[in-house]
């Protein structure tokens, strides 16, 4: 749905924070989006360090990080489906497979 050339366009920033902590081979990302309407939606991953790896805590941090932005982007979706619900009555579930067993 495009806007008419008439109406004015409005602009929102969004943003996430990545929070990494580390302990004992275990890196755990919380990401935090901020919508500025006073939510703050939160995903969380887990990185466990295998004992056949070698130590990169860079590799962790990557893959905590990208765990917790797919947990955000599914409780975001989530949210949105029931808010679309409420304000419709249509109960519309979108599908939550991901690559990452919860």
């Amino acid at each position: 749905m495009s806007p008419s050339p008439d109406s004015p366009l409005i602009a929102k920033e969004w943003s996430v924070r990545i929070f990494i902590s580390e302990h004992e081979g275990c890196t755990r990302a919380e990401a935090r989006l901020d919508t500025g309407a006073g939510t703050h939606p939160t995903g969380i991953g887990l990185a466990q360090l295998s004992s056949e790896d070698h130590d990169v805590p860079e590799i962790g941090d990557e893959l905590a990080t990208a765990r917790a932005l797919a947990d955000l982007s599914g409780r975001l979706q989530q949210t949105a489906d029931e808010d679309v619900e409420e304000a419709t009555g249509l109960h519309r579930r979108t599908p939550t497979d991901t690559a990452w067993p919860s």
